[in-house]
């Protein structure tokens, strides 16, 4: 079992920047990839970024890719999403979840993010 908790949304400007946080408990953090995903009002759920158990290698959605970094800290058992630039098309609950098994088995409660234009 693994628990996750994001945390750090909130209400933006456009251009503005935010820091998700996931706090993991359970299974042993540096033993899985983890993930963020996003899901816009009345839009399907969308892939954003991954992440490899050690850190070392990530993946980022081309919507993303150059304005959010996503990164981990195994000794705090923490990853982390970096949104800078953000627009009002960002606006979304963001989910964390942990890649067990070769799929997104466990995911987080969610945290809203709304960037206004």
């Amino acid at each position: 079992q693994v628990q996750l908790v994001e945390s750090g949304g909130g209400l933006v400007q456009a251009g503005g920047s935010l820091r998700l946080s996931c706090a993991a408990s359970g299974r042993t953090f540096s033993n899985y990839p983890m993930a963020w995903f996003r899901q816009a009002l009345e839009k399907e759920r969308e892939f954003v970024a991954r992440i490899s158990s050690s850190g070392a290698t990530t993946y980022y959605s081309d919507s993303v890719k150059g304005r959010f970094t996503i990164s981990r800290d195994n000794a705090k058992n923490t990853m982390y999403l970096q949104m800078n630039s953000l627009t009002p098309e960002d606006t979304a609950v963001y989910y964390c979840t942990a890649n067990i098994a070769g799929r997104d088995a466990y995911w987080g409660q969610g945290t809203q993010v709304v960037v206004s234009s």
